[in-house]
């Protein structure tokens, strides 16, 4: 299950292609609006409809909820674009770096203390986007804008805590992104710009983004539950390795040294954060036995 998750998050790129001539923004809004209507099938057929009033009901909740659903819209926005315009290779970065940006907003949000090792990683990340800077003579703003929107959905989901599961929690976002969701879409409709229903094909795919949206979360979520953390840590780099592939080879991407040496330099990283996270692991587990 878990497996599957990250092969289907990895393959995306793949199926958001598959979705041209719809622009980026048109997808986004057809992924809120079907991911809202498959997740609330599901909770009805497992008569679960019951875990939504909590959340809703909630005010405090119910805000960060909203925030969380604002930073996923603004991380599958780039994404997809990215994916558009030929960039599925700084997308690929981006989930890579994603792990040191959420050990940055624990410092700088949170005010958590960090260990050498993690200060070390951070440190390689900083070299790997300037690497990468020098090398293309601009910031690779996709790669960042992915790992910090996804590092911030993230930290408001650490915020909400574990009352609210994967799937209430993917259905109540994208309940109050669905206003928004519809209300673009039919002004797409009405000013003819709309591709639903430019072929049987493509409108089914448009409706099929949403359980592609929540299904990966369903495995991901189910996973979670039987695995210990570490496997999960290890397992989460497999979804930005299968982009990087696709990127370069179905898509066929440019992979200048620069760009590979910042790539080397982000792995090295995370090997030193996979490490330590591996040792801090152990030292606590000796000291509970």
């Amino acid at each position: 299950m878990g497996l599957g998750a990250y092969v289907l998050w990895g393959a995306l790129p793949i199926y958001f292609r598959a979705l041209e001539p719809a622009g980026p923004v048109e997808i986004v809004a057809q992924r809120a609006a079907w991911s809202l209507v498959f997740c609330l099938g599901i909770l009805a057929f497992t008569a679960g409809l019951r875990t939504l009033r909590p959340v809703l009901r909630e005010p405090r909740t119910l805000g960060l909820v909203a925030l969380a659903g604002t930073f996923i819209v603004a991380n599958w926005l780039v994404y997809i674009y990215g994916v558009d315009t030929g960039r599925t290779i700084d997308a690929a970065l981006g989930y890579f770096i994603n792990p040191i940006a959420t050990v940055l907003l624990a410092v700088v949000v949170l005010r958590e203390r960090l260990r050498p090792a993690q200060w070390v990683a951070c440190g390689l990340g900083v070299v790997a986007v300037a690497v990468i800077a020098v090398g293309y003579g601009e910031l690779p703003w996709i790669s960042l804008c992915l790992a910090g929107c996804f590092g911030l959905y993230g930290l408001v989901k650490n915020r909400i805590g574990r009352t609210v599961d994967a799937l209430p929690g993917l259905a109540a976002e994208t309940a109050v992104l669905f206003p928004a969701a519809v209300g673009y879409l039919v002004y797409l409709e009405a000013m003819g710009a709309g591709t639903f229903g430019d072929g049987a094909q493509h409108s089914l795919l448009l409706v099929l983004s949403g359980p592609i949206t929540a299904s990966p979360l369903l495995l991901f979520s189910a996973a979670a539950r039987r695995l210990p953390l570490s496997v999960i840590g290890m397992l989460q780099y497999a979804a930005p390795l299968l982009q990087l592939a696709v990127g370069v080879l179905l898509f066929h991407e440019p992979m200048p040294p620069e760009r590979l040496a910042g790539f080397v330099i982000v792995w090295v990283a995370i090997a030193v954060l996979t490490v330590d996270g591996l040792r801090n692991r152990q030292r606590l587990a000796r000291r509970t036995a």
